[in-house]
């Protein structure tokens, strides 16, 4: 039997609105600002209401990934202001704290509940404002925000008219892209530069060719999950994502792990000569003394300062800059990470605290300190015993060879059966993957959304595998016997953060999806209320768990134009210093997606990019062909790098689409 859908109506959670604010503003620019919540519930909302004379008929509703602050986007600049976006496109702005609690108490309802109240009272407001008839509703989200996106269109009907969910996990992504990719790491860490080396233009193609078969197995295994290859360029941006606050719930729903890890055969851990043992920390000493600085804890105008990359920093406890300096130390070319002071003896006896080695000292890690490690580091007291271990951080790198779904469709986990579909490794009794996305979004993803939507999802996500989008693409035409209302485009060249700065502010390797983003609600709108239909979804194949797109704009479709360049004609030149380089550059955009409306060049890795050469334009602006010249003076391996926007309304920053590609150039 079907779970009835939610339509907000007869909630008597949420029958009693209130109003606390109700006023003009001029920034970003000229609108009525309305917040409140619904009295006896921890629920709070904000709505932005564009002028009358603006107002096209339509609201977009941000779901943030975690649970927050309902006013976030009042503090964003740029390309990433979604409020700005939302005024200057005819739209107000809806924006809601979920629900206010972290813990639910178990209502895993309350996420689509609360953001449905909140929409559907805003429709109400906006209807006596605009004294027109019902504005329509798009939803949009990404990464965790994007889980409750659709958890909102598949739980709810007749609240919003569309979503936008975009960079999208499955019920199966956390955490285990984080421990995938943890345990990678931690294996190459010593080889990453000639893994990148191989990937970039000119390179060999073959990440594998100076690895051992430890490093091999490592490398294939993220591979094989999913993990994108050409991701490995830019790893010095590369952390362990959301693993530090994912990484307590296995603790908590699965509590023996950790200890058969170390002791269980089946287990890396429990492998005589394994690499976990190697890099395993277990140093008992004692605490020599503590250098105090007062800890300070995140003011509420700080919160939500990060894209959906780094959303589950706003869960941290600041724990200041003291230090601990211990009476023995870990060798040199130890593995460091994920370090646990363990205290043995003294006031804080029995608690443990996440740190960091810092020069000769060690600190709190922020990343990883718990709610209660301000009382902890002020109970240090030198002589305290106590003991440095990383065993349950190594432990969890693997925790995805544990894990293998039942459920087919999960092609990562393939690599973990046998030649009869049996798992290899030992299995636990519980998979938290499930868990974990019902908590934060309120249901597992059903495949059956109640309006259209398009999905971005970035070719080169470390966070959110580009397979899972595809996951959820089969999941609807399974549920729903087709995807006519459902468009999925792929971004090459992104990463998982929304921010404009992209991915640790590489802008050599990275350029922005939140073009797409812009354009994808304005082409649902146009869907949803003219009729017009939204370019194809992109053209793809799946190999396992490894995305692969076609070389041209054309047979690629979505909306992002593909660049192709070329130094000398080729990917790789090699020349004296002084002698002038020919770049060629082919720009196509696909059908229904603009025309070329930018180029920019850099050469010497600069980060600054700017436009040079000629451009010649094609089929009304929809094919550019750039070609330009440089010299390099002094001796070394470049890679220049051409970024071309297109744009279907031209002269709007919000929607401009970016790619990008590279060349070598050795100067010897």
């Amino acid at each position: 039997m079907e779970r009835e859908l939610y339509t907000g109506r007869n909630d008597r959670q949420f029958e009693r609105p209130f109003i606390d604010v109700d006023e003009w503003r001029d920034k970003p620019s000229r609108h009525r600002y309305i917040h409140g919540g619904f009295e006896g519930t921890n629920t709070k909302f904000s709505f932005h209401f564009p002028p009358k004379e603006q107002f096209l008929g339509r609201f977009f509703h941000f779901l943030s990934p975690v649970v927050g602050d309902e006013t976030e986007a009042q503090r964003q600049t740029g390309m990433e202001d979604k409020l700005l976006f939302a005024l200057s496109h005819g739209a107000y702005f809806v924006e809601t704290n979920h629900g206010g609690l972290v813990n639910r108490g178990g209502d895993t309802t309350l996420v689509y509940r609360a953001n449905a109240s909140a929409a559907l009272y805003s429709r109400k407001l906006a209807e006596e404002m605009y004294e027109t008839g019902r504005p329509f509703g798009y939803l949009f989200g990404g990464s965790g925000g994007a889980y409750k996106t659709i958890s909102c269109v598949e739980n709810t009907t007749g609240v919003w008219d569309g979503a936008v969910p975009f960079v999208i996990g499955s019920p199966m992504a956390m955490p285990y892209v984080f421990t995938v990719r943890a345990h990678a790491m931690r294996l190459l860490r010593n080889k990453l530069d000639t893994i990148r080396d191989a990937l970039e233009p000119g390179g060999s193609g073959d990440p594998y060719e100076s690895l051992t078969d430890e490093e091999a197995e490592a490398l294939r295994e993220a591979t094989l999950m999913g993990f994108p290859l050409r991701t490995w360029c830019v790893y010095p941006t590369l952390g362990d994502g959301a693993l530090p606050v994912l990484s307590p719930a296995i603790g908590y729903r699965d509590p023996s792990y950790y200890r058969d890890f170390w002791t269980v055969t089946g287990y890396l851990g429990a492998q005589e000569y394994s690499s976990a043992r190697r890099d395993r920390v277990l140093l008992e000493t004692r605490v020599e003394r503590v250098v105090s600085a007062a800890p300070t804890r995140r003011e509420a105008n700080d919160r939500n300062a990060y894209g959906v990359d780094e959303a589950w920093k706003n869960q941290l406890e600041h724990t200041g800059d003291t230090l601990i300096y211990l009476r023995d130390m870990p060798e040199k070319g130890a593995y460091l990470k994920g370090l646990r002071l363990k205290v043995l003896s003294g006031a804080a006896e029995g608690k443990s605290l996440a740190v960091a080695v810092e020069g000769g000292a060690i600190k709190a890690d922020a990343t990883l300190a718990g709610n209660d490690a301000v009382g902890i580091l002020a109970a240090l007291s030198a002589g305290d015993q106590v003991v440095l271990d990383n065993s349950d951080y190594i432990a969890l790198q693997t925790y995805h060879r544990h894990q293998v779904p039942k459920e087919p469709g999960y092609h990562g986990w393939d690599q973990f059966r046998g030649e009869k579909g049996e798992p290899v490794y030992p299995q636990r009794g519980v998979i938290i993957g499930p868990q974990i996305s019902t908590s934060g979004a309120g249901s597992i993803q059903n495949g059956r959304p109640n309006c259209k939507m398009i999905v971005i999802e970035s070719l080169m996500d470390e966070s959110a595998f580009p397979w899972q989008a595809d996951w959820y693409r089969q999941e609807v035409i399974k549920q729903l016997g087709g995807d006519e209302n459902l468009r999925l485009w792929y971004m090459d060249n992104c990463m998982h953060t929304d921010c404009e700065e992209g991915n640790g502010g590489d802008h050599q390797h990275i350029i922005s999806y939140l073009g797409a983003l812009w354009q994808a609600l304005l082409y649902l709108s146009d869907w949803v209320e003219r009729g017009i239909e939204p370019p194809e979804s992109s053209r793809y194949s799946l190999e396992g768990a490894q995305v692969t797109v076609p070389a041209s704009a054309k047979a690629r479709r979505g909306i992002q134009p593909v660049v192709e360049l070329l130094a000398n004609g080729a990917k790789k030149v090699v020349v004296r210093p002084g002698e002038s380089v020919a770049f060629t550059a082919n720009i196509s955009v696909p059908e229904g997606g603009g025309k070329v409306e930018s180029v920019r060049w850099d050469f010497e890795t600069t980060d600054s990019f700017t436009p040079c050469g000629a451009v010649a334009f094609e089929n009304n602006g929809c094919i550019a062909m750039a070609e330009t010249s440089h010299v390099f003076t002094r001796p070394g391996v470049y890679f220049p790098v051409i970024k071309a926007a297109s744009n279907r309304h031209p002269g709007d920053e919000f929607t401009q689409i970016f790619n990008q590609d590279r060349v070598r150039v050795v100067v010897e």
